[in-house]
This record gives C-alpha cells, sequence and structure tokens, in this order.
C-alpha cells in the first residue's frame, strides 16, 4: 500500500469511528433525555394523584357536615371530579406488578356514591345513615392521603425515585431479587388499605347487587349437562347429539357453554345451569346477498321469541348492519313496557335464519312485578319538558337505575328544534327527569346514546 493510500484509509477508518462515537453519544444522550422526560411525567402524575387525594378528603370532610342541599350537591360534585382526576393520575403511574387495585376500587366508589348523593339532594341533606357513610370515607379519604404524603415528602428527599418502579419491574420479570422501595410503599399501602363502608344506594357499587340472584330463574331446578345438550336442541330445532359442553361458565349467571361445527357454520350457545333458559347464542357464518326484507325479518325475529313461549313482548329498535338484522324486544305488563327485560334478536337477511339471540337482561329482571299506578298524568309530566321539543309519541315505562333499581316513568319521544329526536324520561311519581337518550336515526336503524 503506497504512504498515499495508507494515510487516506487512515483518515476514513478515523472519521468512521468519530462518526460512530458521535452516534453513540447522541443516542445516548437521546436515551437521557427520554428517561428524564419519563421521569418527569411520572413525578407529574403522583403529584397530580396527592394534590387530587387531598382536595377529595376536604370534600369528603365538609359533605359531612352539609345541610343544605345546594352545598351538599356542590361538595358532592366535587368528590366526584376529583376522584376521576385521581383515578387518571393512578392510571399514569408506571405499576404493571404493583397492583393499586385497593386504591382505584376506593376512588370509583367514592366518586359514584357522591354523584348519587348530589342527584338526590334536590330532595334535601343526607339521611343519617348517609352521613355515617360520608364519616367512614372521609375517614379513609384521610388516612390514604396522609400515607401519599409520606411517600411525596420521601420522593422529594430522594429517598426512592418512581423510575426505580420501572427497574423493579424489569428484575421481577427476569426473576430476579429484590423491588424497589417505591413498590414497597405501595405495596404495603394497599396491604394496609382500611376497610370500606357498606354503601347501599343506587348505584352500581352498592351492597344490595352482591350475589343477586337472576328472577325469572328463581325457584328453577339446576339441569345436568347431558340435560343443557336437551335444552339448546330444542331452542334450535337441532338434535342434542350434535353438541359439544366446551365450557361451564359460574358467576351471577351460572351457564354451559355447547358448541355446534358444520362445513357451513359455526354455533355458540350459552345455556344456563338453573332451569336450562337460553342466554346468549351466536352463529358465524358466511353473509350472502341480502334477500329478506327488514318487515320480513322482523315477523321472522318476533315469531321465533312467540315460537319459544316469550309473550307479550314489543320491538323497541332495529339495527341492519353487515347483512344482519338486530331487533330489541322488551315485555308488556299493563300497558307498561319493561326496559330491564331487553331480549335481543338478529336474523341473517340472505336467508332468513336466526342467528343471534342475549336474552341475561331478561333472565335478570324478569319477574311478574306489582307496578305503582302513576301519580302524575300525561299531562302533568308534559309540564317538565322543555318549551322547545315537540312531542310525538308518549307510553308508559319502566326503566332501570343505576344501581339496577327500577322507576316507573312517562316515556316521550321528542323531536328538537334541529329535527334530531330525544326520549325523555320523566318519573310517574315526582315529575322529575330521570333520564334523556338521543336517538341517531337513519336508514340503518336507530342508536340510543
Amino acid at each position: 500500500m503506497t504512504r498515499r493510500n495508507f494515510v487516506r484509509a487512515a483518515s476514513f477508518s478515523t472519521a468512521a469511528v468519530l462518526v460512530l462515537v458521535g452516534l453513540a453519544w447522541q443516542g445516548q444522550a437521546q436515551a437521557v433525555a427520554y428517561r428524564r422526560l419519563l421521569t418527569t411525567g411520572y413525578q407529574h402524575s403522583f403529584t397530580e394523584l396527592t394534590d387530587q387525594m387531598e382536595g377529595l378528603d376536604t370534600a369528603l370532610q365538609k359533605g359531612q357536615y352539609a345541610s343544605s342541599p345546594t352545598l351538599l350537591a356542590a361538595l358532592c360534585a366535587e368528590v366526584y371530579s376529583r376522584a376521576a382526576a385521581a383515578q387518571v393520575a393512578l392510571g399514569e403511574l408506571p405499576y404493571s406488578n404493583v397492583e393499586l387495585g385497593e386504591t382505584a376500587a376506593f376512588l370509583s366508589k367514592t366518586g359514584d356514591y357522591a354523584y348519587s348523593l348530589a342527584r338526590q339532594s334536590v330532595s334535601g341533606g343526607p339521611d343519617e345513615e348517609e352521613r355515617a357513610t360520608l364519616e367512614q370515607l372521609a375517614a379513609t379519604s384521610k388516612e390514604l392521603s396522609q400515607r401519599l404524603d409520606v411517600l411525596r415528602e420521601q420522593l422529594n428527599d430522594h429517598a426512592f425515585t418512581l423510575e426505580t418502579v420501572l427497574e423493579a419491574e424489569k428484575r421481577l420479570a427476569a426473576h430476579e431479587h429484590g423491588a424497589a422501595p417505591a413498590g414497597s410503599a405501595f405495596e404495603a399501602m394497599e396491604k394496609e388499605f382500611p376497610e370500606l363502608p357498606v354503601l347501599l344506594y343506587d348505584g352500581p357499587f352498592s351492597e344490595h347487587l352482591t350475589g343477586r340472584a337472576p328472577k325469572f330463574l328463581e325457584g328453577k331446578p339446576q339441569i345436568s349437562q347431558e340435560e343443557a345438550k336437551e335444552k339448546a336442541g330444542a331452542f334450535l330445532d337441532r338434535a342434542p347429539s350434535l353438541f359439544t359442553i366446551s365450557s361451564v361458565g359460574s358467576g351471577a349467571l351460572p351457564t354451559y357453554s355447547l358448541s355446534l361445527e358444520t362445513e357451513e357454520e359455526s354455533v355458540w350457545l350459552e345455556v344456563s345451569q338453573q332451569g336450562g333458559a337460553p342466554v346468549t347464542l351466536l352463529i358465524s357464518r358466511h353473509f350472502g346477498v341480502p334477500q329478506v326484507s327488514r318487515e320480513n325479518a322482523l315477523t321472522i325475529a318476533r315469531n321465533f321469541l312467540l315460537e319459544r313461549n316469550f309473550q307479550d313482548m314489543q320491538e323497541t329498535y332495529t339495527l341492519t348492519q353487515g347483512g344482519s338484522f338486530t331487533v330489541n324486544f322488551a315485555p308488556v305488563q299493563n300497558g307498561v313496557l319493561c326496559y330491564p327485560d331487553l331480549i335481543k334478536v338478529t336474523v341473517a337477511l340472505d336467508t332468513g335464519e336466526v342467528t343471534g339471540f342475549e336474552a341475561s337482561g331478561y333472565l335478570t329482571h324478569h319477574t311478574e312485578r306489582t307496578l305503582p299506578s302513576p301519580v302524575l298524568s300525561q299531562e302533568e309530566a308534559r309540564a317538565a319538558l322543555v318549551p322547545s321539543l315537540t312531542v310525538l309519541a308518549h307510553q308508559l315505562a319502566l326503566i332501570p337505575t343505576a344501581g339496577e333499581y327500577e322507576v316507573l316513568c312517562h316515556e316521550f319521544k321528542c323531536e328538537a328544534p334541529d329535527g334530531s329526536h330525544i326520549l325523555v324520561y320523566v318519573n310517574a311519581q315526582t315529575g322529575a327527569e330521570e333520564k334523556i337518550l338521543l336517538l341517531l336515526e337513519d336508514e340503518n336503524g336507530t342508536l340510543v346514546l
């Protein structure tokens, strides 16, 4: 190699090394910057969590002494808002192995309970039982807030960093020993979490919903797996021997899951272990060109229910999608449409075959009810509507509340000034507006929001 070529090669090698060093330095700098940004984000989320918990604690402390309905509603609204914000901050912290389930559950339950109190505060302040519940929630909130303050002080004193939790998770994932102080602190907080009070209110976390048995199945006997096949065969007009038990479910509505496979379709059906009632049906297959009108599909769905002894069912809303037609039915008792007892039926528009069925709401809620007589007439209830709405239709309806209680309402289908349609539900006993639903209607059917 000539001297000139040697110098040229050395120069290129040096330049390449410098480029690689520069790239490595740049990559390291970017990693450090990213890590700093990540840590700053975690610290911001943790600070937001502690701030919101302090505000939640303060609002709960005040709420237990409020006697004015207006002030109570304002404080409950603040509790709901701060609980929601705390949940968001909690979700942004880097804890996948360090579970914060108790803290998250407390925030969810407290926020929902406060929202329920805010709604009913228009009729007066809290009673003694509700005031006692607020006191217990305030005590729990105060203790949790104090523990978070201690962790924040340790964080500010650099006793640990939230970043170390990620390192601990990596070690745990690699089956190494050792946990970060932050993880240990949070785990200890979870293990020592105070016992929450029993919540009895109109909401999804109320104690009255725990272990609630399906009303329609009360008193019915348990069936065997062979009997479940018989029920499936009778429901779908198929030979029972064609079905296979694929799984056995538990929970509030224990079921047998049955399957049937052919070259053309895959059938999946759930049958309740108590009573052998059909719960859910799904038939998967290729849908051809639609040949069945929606009117005929509605008739097919209605007859399907009648042939299986579902009586006095009235269609509510329909939707056409993906070559199939789905219709919601609700039973009518003494002229009252019972929305908690909904059943969905889906019909394929190429052959008219029923390919879907869903009756969990019906099995959970349906019973022969003792319905109250409306205190308010249709005209008296109509006075609760804003003047800009034009009433198109009216009927009495039973609607579920957030806690799965039921309330008798006047249902008004109305037209808004912009031509859209909405449903307004007015309590038939008190005249209070219970619920407003928006109807999105097009050529394919109706969506209810």
